[in-house]
């Protein structure tokens, strides 16, 4: 085992060794500050819990983009559920942490945690935070698709298409190998660099199933295609994929009904989705 990159600079509040003097200088490196720090640029959104903040702002004398999300007396039910989910006892922001380390060691790309930590009232968590590395180099895949996706002329760029979806594929099916699941596995919150590599973000959700790995697995999947637009993937293109990501170039029975409960969900998702007037990206 490597030994851990983090110290401790205070009771709860752990940070990347090669950030720890920035945070000194600059005054973040006590819990009380990152709960007042109130610069940055705002990052609510109308379905975001009252409990929950999250900002973006650039690190004094230094290029680094850092995103932070605060949870502040996270409701105890919530509490709960999470504790439930990941079978284990601990802060909200630990729960976007750990991934992070895991996912790292089989290979999947996550933003690199600056600092995080927490505090207890009692039992239940009274606060906690996680401030992460933005991904300057990548951008989510539903904002900004490869370039051999433009234009999507019938023969220009095939084959940069269908090596990107089989890369995407492989990189999908590595990432169910390590056991997580995600629970919110939208382009939103898959990255692509320039250099062609793939990362994964908002991990607070993810975790490893003890129980219906396949019910999560078949989630996962059902979110990747809902978001991806129908106007950009095809119905070959989505087979494409799905035959790499499951290893075969023949579909079996056990495969179709993979897919049938696929699109069964993402038409659930559509239905509701539909009903609060907004978009359905899969059915554009």
């Amino acid at each position: 085992m490597s030994e851990s990159p983090y110290i401790q600079l205070m009771e709860g509040f752990f940070c990347h060794t090669s950030y720890s003097e920035t945070l000194r200088q600059i005054g973040l490196d006590t819990i009380d500050a990152i709960f007042a720090f109130d610069k940055g640029e705002d990052l609510h959104k109308s379905n975001l819990a009252d409990f929950r903040t999250r900002c973006r702002f650039q690190l004094p004398n230094t290029d680094t983009i850092a995103y932070l999300k605060r949870y502040d007396k996270p409701p105890k039910a919530f509490q709960i559920r999470n504790w439930i989910s990941h079978r284990t006892r601990a802060a909200t922001a630990i729960f976007d942490h750990v991934p992070t380390i895991a996912l790292a060691q089989s290979g999947i790309l996550t933003p690199r945690t600056i600092a995080y930590g927490w505090q207890w009232d009692g039992l239940f968590e009274k606060r906690s935070f996680i401030l992460s590395e933005a991904l300057t180099d990548a951008e989510a895949l539903e904002r900004k698709l490869p370039n051999c996706f433009e234009g999507l002329s019938p023969t220009a760029s095939v084959a940069k298409r269908r090596e990107f979806l089989y890369a995407l594929a492989e990189w999908t099916r590595q990432f169910h190998e390590t056991g997580y699941r995600h629970r919110d596995f939208y382009l939103a919150h898959i990255f692509y660099s320039q250099a062609g590599q793939f990362y994964l973000i908002d991990l607070q959700r993810a975790f490893r199933p003890k129980f219906m790995k396949e019910r999560f697995r078949v989630k996962d999947i059902a979110q990747l295609h809902y978001s991806a637009s129908g106007q950009t993937f095809s119905c070959t293109d989505r087979l494409r994929f799905y035959r790499r990501y499951a290893g075969m170039t023949k579909l079996g029975a056990k495969d179709r009904r993979f897919l049938k409960k696929v699109r069964a969900k993402a038409w659930r998702m559509a239905d509701h989705d539909i009903r609060h007037g907004r978009q359905v990206p899969f059915a554009s």
